[in-house]
């Protein structure tokens, strides 16, 4: 059994590398909430969703040809930071709306605390296994 490369572990891991990503984006839109024209950035997961479907083994089928194909493109790149486009600007050509950043950044502390005491338990149930139930 592979305690430190199996699917699950890995997943998490890219969870936590892509939390870590999504807090300096937003950290980034912050620091530069008055700068003139600058085009605020979102990190994008699509590969963890990808990754969980294969890893899942979930069967899903297409009944319509305009239907997305699942499983058939394997991504496993890192997340991906964009540019937000579709949003108001300020008058001077900034769209970085910092009660939204700060939102968004309140919602990653929660997930990324959340995959840091997942990754915790994993540990904690290894540790007692080794340690004989101790």
């Amino acid at each position: 059994m592979k305690l430190f490369s199996n699917p699950q572990q890995q997943l998490l891991e890219q969870s936590l590398h892509a939390a870590s990503l999504r807090q300096k984006t937003i950290s980034q839109n912050i620091a530069n909430v008055d700068t003139p024209n600058y085009k605020a950035q979102k990190t994008v997961f699509k590969h963890q969703l990808d990754q969980a479907i294969e890893g899942q083994r979930l069967q899903a089928y297409r009944n319509d040809e305009r239907h997305f194909e699942f499983g058939s493109q394997k991504n496993t790149s890192k997340a991906a930071v964009v540019a937000r486009n579709q949003s108001v600007f300020n008058h001077n050509g900034n769209n970085v709306d910092i009660e939204h950043e700060m939102a968004e950044m309140a919602k990653n502390q929660i997930y990324y605390n959340a995959v840091i005491e997942r990754i915790n338990g994993r540990f904690n149930s290894i540790k007692t296994v080794i340690g004989g139930g101790r």
